[in-house]
C-alpha cells in the first residue's frame, strides 16, 4: 500500500484533572513538605520532578523535607543532590516508620521496589498524607486491595505513577478511537521488546555492598543470597521482587490500553513463554505472550528481551488497535492512523510530552486544590491486577478466569492461591479479607 506520512510536531499540555473534591484545603502559599521513600533511582526522578514542578507552577512552595533508603550511599548522594536543588538538606532516615513520624510532613513519594509498597503506603494513609506511589501498585493482588481500602478510608490525594496517562500521543489516540474514528475495535496488541543485557558477573553470589542493609531491603519478600542481578535496579527481572518485564515496564501499556478501550479488568487470561535465552540467569520469562480477554476485545501482549534489532524498531514499544475502519498505532510520543483501503493517506503525528513532570504537576495541583489527580487508585488496582493475573496464568500454565466482582479466580485453586504471598517474618501481610 502506497502511503504518505504527514508529521506534525506539538508540545502536549498536562493531563486533565479529575474534579472530585477532597477535604482539608491548603492555602496557595503554604509549603508542601514531601518525603521520599526509596531514592536510589526513580524516587529521585520523582523528587526532581517535584522540585521542577514547584518552579514551573509558581503556586506556593514545595520542599523535599526527608529521604528514606536502606542503602546509606544512596541516601547520602540523594541528600546531596536535593540540597543543591532546593538549598536545604533533607533529613535522612533508614526506616520508613521514622520518616512517617515527622509531624511537618504533608505528602509522600513512594518509590521502592514493589514488594515494599504496601506497608509504607498503608502507614502513610493512616498518617493522613497525600501520596504519589510508583507503579505497579503492589507486589501481589491482595496487597493492592488492602492499599485501595486504606486509600478510600483516608480520603487523601493519591496518585499512582502511570505517567503515560499524561502522554499527548496516547491522549490523542484515545480521543480518536473513542470518537469512533477507527470504527469498532476488534483486537489490540501491545509490546515492548528490548535487550536486557544480563551480565555473567552479576550472577555471582557475594556479600552485599557495605552500604546496603540486604535484610531490610528484602523485607517481607524472601531473603535470597545477594548477587547484583537481583539488587539495585536489576530486581525488576527477579520473580520475588519485580516479577518481570510485563509487570515492571509492560504495565504502562496495559494501563494505556485499558484507558483507551474503557475497560476495567480482563475476564480471562492465558500466557505462554519461558526462559529461552537467559535460562538460569533470571527468574522471569525472557519471551512471553499473554492474551487478556476484555469485554470489548482481546488485548495481546508480547515481549522478547534478547536478540538482534527489531524488524521495525519504530513499533517495538507501543500498542496497535485494529478497527474495522482503521488501524491505530500509538507509543509514548507518536500515533499513527492507517485507514482501511488501498492508497489511503496514512496520518502520523508526533507529540513530545514530559509525562513524568506533567504527572507530578498533576499530583501537586491536586494537593493544592484538594481534587483527585488523573490516576485513581481504582485504575491502578485494575492495571496492576491485570499483569499480576497474567503472571499467575504463566506460572500455573493454566487459563485464569477472573471474577471482578468477587475478586477470585474461578475453578482454579492453584492459581487462586497465588493472589496472596505470605510475608517473611516479622512482617505481616496487610490483607485480612
Amino acid at each position: 500500500m502506497k502511503s504518505n506520512r504527514r508529521i506534525f510536531l506539538k508540545t502536549a499540555a498536562a493531563g486533565t484533572w479529575a474534579m472530585t473534591t477532597i477535604p482539608y484545603g491548603y492555602a496557595a502559599e503554604r509549603k508542601i513538605n514531601m518525603g521520599v521513600i526509596g531514592c536510589g533511582w526513580y524516587g529521585m526522578v520523582d523528587a526532581r520532578a517535584a522540585v521542577k514542578a514547584r518552579d514551573m507552577m509558581k503556586a506556593g512552595d514545595v520542599e523535599i523535607a526527608a529521604l528514606c533508603d536502606v542503602d546509606s550511599e544512596h541516601l547520602k548522594n540523594s541528600a546531596d543532590e536535593i540540597e543543591k536543588l532546593q538549598g536545604k538538606r533533607p533529613t535522612a532516615f533508614k526506616n520508613y516508620q521514622d520518616l512517617l513520624a515527622l509531624k511537618e510532613l504533608d505528602a509522600l513519594i513512594l518509590a521502592p521496589p514493589p514488594h515494599w509498597h504496601a506497608l509504607p503506603f498503608i502507614a502513610a494513609c493512616e498518617r493522613g498524607l497525600d501520596i504519589y506511589c510508583e507503579k505497579p501498585l503492589a507486589y501481589d493482588l491482595r496487597e493492592g486491595r488492602a492499599m485501595a481500602v486504606a486509600a478510600q478510608k483516608c480520603g487523601r490525594v493519591i496518585q499512582i505513577g502511570f505517567q503515560r496517562r499524561q502522554s499527548g500521543a496516547i491522549d490523542a489516540a484515545k480521543k480518536f478511537i473513542q470518537s469512533g474514528g477507527a470504527g469498532k475495535i476488534n483486537q489490540a496488541e501491545a509490546q515492548i521488546h528490548y535487550n536486557a543485557g544480563v551480565k555473567d558477573e552479576d550472577l555471582i553470589v557475594q556479600d552485599p555492598p557495605a552500604s546496603l542493609d540486604w535484610d531490610l531491603w528484602s523485607g517481607p519478600a524472601p531473603k535470597l543470597p545477594y548477587r547484583p542481578q537481583i539488587g539495585h535496579f536489576k530486581w525488576r527481572l527477579e520473580k520475588t521482587t519485580g516479577h518481570g518485564h510485563l509487570v515492571d515496564w509492560g504495565i504502562h501499556l496495559i494501563d494505556a490500553a485499558r484507558l483507551i478501550l474503557e475497560e476495567t479488568a480482563p475476564k480471562r487470561i492465558t500466557a505462554s513463554g519461558g526462559l529461552y535465552y537467559y535460562k538460569d540467569k533470571i527468574t522471569t520469562p525472557d519471551t512471553l505472550t499473554v492474551c487478556f480477554e476484555f469485554e470489548r476485545c482481546p488485548l495481546v501482549w508480547r515481549h522478547r528481551i534478547w536478540g538482534a534489532e527489531e524488524y521495525d524498531p519504530n513499533v517495538s514499544n507501543g500498542i496497535f488497535f485494529y478497527g474495522d475502519l482503521a488501524t491505530v498505532f500509538v507509543s509514548d510520543d507518536k500515533w499513527i492512523v492507517i485507514p482501511k483501503g488501498k492508497n489511503k493517506e496514512r496520518r502520523e503525528e508526533k507529540i513530545q510530552t514530559d509525562a513524568g513532570l506533567n504527572h507530578m504537576m498533576d499530583f501537586l495541583h491536586a494537593v493544592r486544590n484538594r481534587k483527585q489527580p488523573s490516576c485513581l487508585i481504582s485504575d491502578a488496582f485494575h492495571s496492576t491486577a491485570s499483569v499480576q493475573l497474567a503472571m499467575i496464568a504463566f506460572e500455573t500454565q493454566s487459563s485464569v478466569v477472573w471474577n471482578e466482582k468477587t475478586e477470585q479466580i474461578e475453578g482454579n485453586e492453584k492459581a487462586d492461591a497465588l493472589l496472596k504471598r505470605e510475608y517473611r517474618a516479622p512482617w505481616k501481610h496487610p490483607f485480612t479479607g
